[in-house]
């Protein structure tokens, strides 16, 4: 094997977690014994935790068609059990939602963005514009029970921008701890995304977001992890999402090399090591699809997709 860094990474996570199974079960983690407490020893040598859980959300326009009642009985029928809706027109949508929802076992998942301005805005106005309106969609994220609005500090098209230094960073931490406690205060939370560098400059890294969480350690402020970024940021998914811990709220999924549905990469569609991480992390929250289709039939690679996605689970 050669000794790239993403190699260095993985064998480095694995070599701590076996000493700390074998630290756990007083064995040589070679197999003696069973993994202590009531976690299940993983196939990476880590102690996954009983909570994880993989819940699969889709994202409202994921599916064809134009009726969400539609898509909801769809959704149903393969078992796929979230709803992640726009923030944008959230508050006027609130009563549409609930009685769609009244009655089935699919509940609203995240809040895709829909905010106006951004938070990094040299603009105090245009900053303003953000808050506000963040406040706006995190109260109607509250009252559909959602587990929280999705947020990326800025864009890189969006001009003219904070410098990329501690004095920018400290701002954003007194920002979302605002804009955290308001989410608390609505039964919800502000989830907090780091993208790839073609599309965002600041926080690219799972890490990086978790670090900004774990600071202001406040429970309304929540951030996650999404496949498709971390293709070309991260160098182990299974670490990323270790290094996101407690503070992972959502997973955003994606075909690898066009952002399609899963499994129309073919074989680069792997996601059994982050699914790994997330069974360490006993994440039970949901993995929401966020993507496109080149195919003709769009629902069928979409129930394929769900059907790769429980596969690898499975497999991790």
């Amino acid at each position: 094997m050669s000794l790239n860094r993403r190699n260095f990474i993985r064998t480095s996570l694995g070599s701590a977690a076996l000493a700390t199974v074998a630290a756990c079960t007083g064995t040589s983690g070679k197999g003696e014994g069973g993994c202590c407490g009531a976690g299940k020893c993983g196939k990476s040598g880590f102690l996954y935790s009983p909570e994880a859980k993989l819940n699969i959300s889709f994202q409202e326009w994921t599916l064809e068609g134009e009726s969400l009642n539609g898509k909801l009985d769809f959704m149903e029928k393969h078992g796929v059990n979230g709803l992640e809706v726009s923030g944008n027109g959230l508050s006027g949508r609130v009563d549409e939602l609930k009685r769609a929802l009244e009655g089935r076992d699919i509940k609203i998942s995240a809040i895709c963005a829909g905010f106006k301005g951004f938070m990094l805005s040299e603009d105090e106005s245009v900053r303003n514009e953000c808050r506000d309106s963040m406040h706006e969609i995190i109260a109607a994220a509250g009252a559909l029970g959602s587990t929280g609005v999705i947020i990326v500090p800025a864009f890189n098209s969006q001009k003219p921008v904070m410098p990329h230094t501690q004095e920018t960073r400290d701002f954003l931490c007194q920002w979302f701890d605002e804009l955290g406690t308001f989410a608390v205060e609505n039964g919800t939370a502000v989830i907090l995304e780091p993208l790839n560098r073609r599309e965002a400059f600041y926080l690219r890294l799972v890490a990086d977001a978790a670090s900004i969480c774990r600071d202001i350690n406040n429970p309304g402020v929540t951030c996650l992890g999404d496949f498709w970024h971390m293709t070309w940021e991260e160098t182990s998914d299974l670490g990323a999402f270790i290094s996101g811990g407690k503070h992972i709220r959502h997973v955003h999924i994606a075909s690898r090399k066009r952002r399609l549905m899963p499994g129309e990469d073919g074989d680069a569609d792997n996601y059994v090591d982050g699914f790994r991480g997330l069974k360490v992390i006993g994440f039970d929250k949901y993995v929401s699809f966020e993507c496109g289709s080149k195919a003709d039939d769009r629902n069928a690679v979409a129930v394929a997709g769900v059907e790769l996605i429980r596969k690898q689970w499975e497999e991790a």
